[in-house]
């Protein structure tokens, strides 16, 4: 989801203080989550759509990484309304599509695409090194920023060593199918990858302690809170405030 083309933008969002980000990112994803009416899930949605365009975000690029969570979802679409019981609206033979089904898998896509959307708007508009740089100042463990940060920046590295391999087999007449010898020769590559990272790690670690690391994440540099963040930090607490009294409350019958 973090990728440095989110990050070049310059918003509104850009521009605030990335652990105001995190935290409104957190709550607003735990709240949606948590939501069962389906007027409150389409209010979530429409300020995610809101937050999307504040943070300037080219609508492709959003969209193509929202089909990947909406494959899965469509998936649900062709399962969940003749699989729960009730008000029956059309009949497939043996199959019954009931109206509390489809209105589940409804909820279901709204608060899917609303966490998604919020998240992309929010984090992917961080740096790698503004995110750890956050944690770090939101008291994370100092093990678990480390976990991120090297996760992040040598996954594109394992990536390469797949690439590698595949290219290696492919030069030499290899062809995917539904083998003995095709499982034995992904678990191959699945052995080799994993002794690459491993020798990958110590090196990693040796360096690291070569240049004085001693387990501690060092800020050079502080985060500090403007006007304008106290401002929108106030205002996404009162969104949050909000869904959850639209939720827990009968204003709307």
């Amino acid at each position: 989801m973090i990728d440095s083309v989110f990050t070049k933008t310059n918003s509104l969002i850009g521009r605030t203080d990335p652990r105001v980000r995190i935290i409104y990112a957190m709550l607003f994803s735990i709240i949606v989550a948590l939501i069962d009416k389906h007027y409150v899930a389409g209010i979530a949605f429409v300020l995610s759509i809101i937050t999307i365009i504040l943070a300037r975000i080219r609508t492709r690029m959003v969209i193509q990484r929202l089909l990947i969570v909406n494959i899965f979802i469509l998936g649900l679409w062709f399962i969940l309304p003749f699989s729960i019981g009730g008000h029956t609206l059309f009949s497939f033979g043996r199959f019954n599509m009931t109206q509390e089904g489809l209105l589940h898998v409804l909820l279901i896509t709204l608060k899917c695409n609303a966490i998604v959307i919020s998240w992309i708007a929010l984090i992917s508009t961080c740096s790698i090194f503004e995110l750890v740089h956050a944690f770090a100042h939101l008291r994370l463990p100092d093990k678990i920023i480390y976990l991120f940060f090297l996760l992040y920046r040598y996954v594109y590295t394992l990536r390469a060593e797949y690439s590698t391999l595949m290219n290696t087999l492919k030069i030499r007449g290899f062809r995917p199918q539904t083998s003995v010898h095709t499982y034995r020769t992904y678990g191959y590559i699945i052995g080799t990858l994993w002794l690459r990272s491993f020798d990958r790690s110590e090196q990693v670690y040796k360096a690291m302690v070569c240049r004085g690391f001693r387990g501690k994440y060092w800020l050079l540099n502080h985060f500090k809170a403007m006007h304008m963040d106290i401002i929108l930090g106030t205002s996404m607490l009162l969104i949050i405030i909000m869904l959850g009294v639209l939720q827990w409350t009968q204003i709307v019958h």
